[in-house]
């Protein structure tokens, strides 16, 4: 089985697509119990015209295509950023089996900067979380995109 940080540069490889392109940098992959990546997404949402389009729930979509099933059990997806409010549930109603990410996301992080809602008892499914993976290369990525706008 391949390390998290082998998913995590995919991930960053498509976080620095979206840059690119004009996107905030971020970049998902979703990979399956045998270690495939199955799910690919990057940042779209300027491009589709779309606030649904941040590169988990491309990733996600992209999954639930590969796999013909919305449930993506036993599935690990991996994203440069920590995910917002909306990601966060998206995740657990994909039932994704672990989540790993790399950059804190002070504004709207919910996993460790503003909330936690993967810890909440309500969920009828819990997700395994792990964050700070590759987060200096992807915080780099992040703060580079953002100097240069301004």
């Amino acid at each position: 089985m391949r390390s998290d940080e082998f998913y995590m540069h995919r991930a960053l490889e498509l976080a620095e697509r979206a840059a690119q392109a004009g996107e905030v940098p971020v970049g998902a992959v979703v990979v399956d119990a045998a270690g495939e990546i199955i799910g690919r997404g990057a940042n779209g949402p300027v491009a589709s015209h779309d606030p649904s389009a941040h590169a988990e729930v491309q990733a996600l979509r992209d999954a639930g295509v590969s796999l013909s099933n919305y449930r993506l059990e036993g599935c690990t997806l991996y994203v440069t950023l920590e995910p917002c409010m909306m990601c966060s549930g998206a995740i657990i109603h994909a039932r994704i089996r672990r989540l790993v990410y790399g950059a804190a996301e002070p504004r709207s992080g919910m996993v460790e900067s503003r909330a936690n809602l993967f810890a909440q008892p309500w969920h009828f499914h819990q997700v395994e979380v792990e964050g700070g993976v590759l987060a200096n290369r992807a915080s780099r990525l992040l703060k580079t995109f953002f100097a240069e706008r301004r």
